[in-house]
């Protein structure tokens, strides 16, 4: 209690204390311009944070409706995409069908081709045949009447030609009188 007694004789000394005049302390003065303070300024702080809530609540309105519209374009976008996601599968489904058929096509076309080809190549190789057979019986005709005629050239006299001349004019009589 030392301390508090040198501070209470010091303040003494030094006229510094509390004075308990309330008139003298202008503490009723301090407390009506405080309470015109709070008045005044209750009205212009009012008056302003009333704007602030009217802008503040606009802003959300606002933000709400283009919630709304951004959500309506998503649900939109969403139902457009479900629908391109159909008319791809089926384009998807289409040309595969199509490709099928065009593959089916293609293979019976070549299967047709490959029928027709070798028709075709039986027919010339029947055709070659019989040309290569009548080249063959040609030239086996050709030989044999060139050995004939050698072989007559050889043997051929008047007595032979003279009978040759006869048989041929007795055939030619048989089919006159006939």
């Amino acid at each position: 209690m030392e301390i508090f007694e040198i501070i209470s004789q010091e303040l003494l000394y030094a006229r510094i204390g509390l004075n308990y005049d309330f008139l003298e302390a202008n503490v009723i003065n301090i407390a009506i311009l405080l309470a015109g303070l709070i008045y005044v300024l209750r009205k212009f702080l009012g008056s302003i944070l009333a704007d602030r809530q009217s802008k503040v609540i606009f802003a959300i309105r606002e933000s709400e409706e283009r919630l709304q519209q951004a959500n309506a374009r998503l649900n939109e976008a969403e139902k457009q995409l479900a629908q391109t996601q159909l008319i791809i599968n089926e384009i998807i489904n289409e040309a595969e069908i199509t490709a099928k058929k065009v593959r089916e096509s293609i293979l019976e076309q070549g299967k047709s081709d490959i029928e027709k080809l070798t028709k075709s190549s039986k027919i010339s190789v029947k055709f070659a045949e019989n040309q290569v057979r009548l080249q063959i019986q040609q030239q086996i005709t050709a030989l044999a009447i060139k050995k004939v005629s050698v072989e007559l050239k050889g043997q051929m006299n008047s007595m032979m030609q003279d009978k040759i001349i006869d048989q041929g004019i007795m055939q030619l009589e048989g089919k006159i009188n006939v």
